[in-house]
């Protein structure tokens, strides 16, 4: 039956009172926020005036760290970014943590009763209290279905949405007020990377956008027939846009050389499997993981390669690819004017690029690759520092010669530098570009172009 209009109307202003209402709380909570913000920024301020004269890219990222959830992922996308960051801040948001102290249980136990509908125990047979993991944006907690099944439950912490929405405005405004005071950096357009890592990090904090992630993933496994590696599977039934439920995949790192010999005897195949499925995934799935390091990728105890944490992903060109396949392979020839064209080819730049100098160049950093201590690179943090001064080098002769990469670029070669690592500590007999068993460019061919 059709209600009256006054009752719709009264419906339809009751709405807009409560989107007032709602309005208004953002509106204090976005004007505390940014008081908040203000203030820590004072406090270390004040330090370096009075005389605590660290550097001031520490300096920098201690207030990051101070300033939580937006700025701890900030400070990472600079530590990502050295296409974007000059070098002594990329080296020093490489120490940026993304830890945090642990919510109560009676926190998590009262977001999963909202959030799914009724108690815990009737949806879990069993939560344990006791975080796997405590980060910026969401804890997790193993847990234990009714029907048996093992899983992790990743719930996002208090006030974050608003938080990050409050705090990139608040950079967005101050990047365009920095723009238009200092015309020249607009061509760097640092508002508009701050869009950018925007929509990625509101896109992270969508559980269900991560679960479509996860399903995609494991359908490009399916639709390729890969067996021999797997991703967590999203528990839909237990799963809401702050509430992630997905299966829990027993292993250990892949740089853990204990648990590696023990899980199977052939280190070398581990890694291929692994290296051929993110190539492939390239092309063949509508992302790729972007944040290979060690803690990301698993050997699981029945000897399957596990990829885990989807929170960073990226997407390429097929031009991009093309460019950047190329490079790569002019690595394994130790072709280094192939390898100078490709920087051309994938970069952006208006001058007229010398591509000899650049080949000479290039010729110094390729001696380095093969000089790492195999020591050091099952030691994640190491690790991740040996690969990023490579890349930081890469991009700066780039840089020399005129070429500006696009972010995509920088995380593409980090993730085959990370891979490069593991085989040199793991593997070092194989070799990437002549072993039959490695795959890195198949995937391209299979792609269909727009004639076909």
């Amino acid at each position: 039956m059709t209600q009256p209009s006054s009752v719709t109307g009264a419906r339809a202003d009751l709405l807009r009172e409560r989107s007032g209402l709602a309005l208004a709380r953002n509106t204090a909570r976005g004007a505390l926020r940014i008081i908040e913000t203000l203030g820590v920024v004072g406090r270390q301020g004040l330090g370096w005036a009075l005389g605590d004269r660290d550097a001031l890219p520490e300096r920098l990222r201690a207030t990051f760290e101070s300033l939580g959830a937006t700025y701890i992922k900030l400070g990472q996308f600079i530590a990502s970014s050295p296409s974007l960051f000059p070098e002594e801040y990329v080296e020093a948001f490489q120490k940026c943590l993304d830890r945090t102290p642990p919510l109560s249980f009676h926190y998590i136990r009262g977001v999963v009763e909202e959030e799914l509908g009724g108690s815990l125990e009737q949806h879990f047979q069993w939560v344990d209290p006791r975080p796997l993991a405590s980060a910026s944006i969401a804890q997790v907690h193993a847990a234990r279905l009714h029907n048996g099944a093992e899983v992790v439950i990743k719930v996002q912490r208090p006030g974050v949405r608003n938080v990050l929405l409050t705090d990139f405005n608040f950079l967005y405004f101050s990047a365009r007020v920095i723009e238009s005071l200092a015309p020249g950096l607009s061509r760097s357009a640092l508002s508009g990377v701050i869009e950018e890592l925007q929509a990625g990090m509101m896109e992270e904090c969508d559980f269900l956008q991560e679960a479509r992630n996860l399903e995609q993933f494991n359908d490009f496994l399916a639709q390729t027939g890969n067996r021999a590696v797997v991703a967590p599977r999203p528990i839909r039934s237990h799963t809401t846009t702050r509430v992630l439920t997905m299966e829990r995949l027993h292993g250990m790192p892949i740089t853990d050389l204990g648990a590696l010999r023990e899980y199977t005897d052939d280190p070398a195949g581990v890694l291929i499997t692994a290296l051929n499925t993110w190539f492939s995934s390239l092309m063949l799935c509508d992302f790729f993981h972007a944040d290979l390091h060690a803690g990301n990728l698993m050997v699981l105890e029945d000897g399957r390669v596990g990829f885990i944490d989807f929170g960073m992903v990226g997407r390429i060109r097929r031009e991009a690819w093309e460019g950047m396949s190329s490079f790569l392979e002019a690595i394994g020839n130790g072709d280094v004017q192939t390898m100078a064209r490709s920087m051309v080819m994938v970069g952006m730049t208006r001058e007229e690029v010398d591509v000899d100098a650049l080949a000479r160049d290039i010729t110094a950093l390729q001696e380095r690759l093969t000089r790492v201590d195999p020591s050091s690179l099952v030691q994640a943090d190491r690790n991740d520092r040996e690969v990023n001064r490579l890349l930081m080098d890469l991009v700066r002769i780039g840089e020399d010669h005129g070429i500006r990469f696009p972010r995509e670029f920088a995380l593409l070669l980090k993730q085959f530098l990370y891979f490069d690592r593991y085989v040199q500590a793991l593997a070092p007999e194989l070799d990437l570009f002549n072993d039959q068993r490695v795959d890195m460019f198949g995937a391209l061919e299979q792609i269909p172009t727009e004639d076909s």
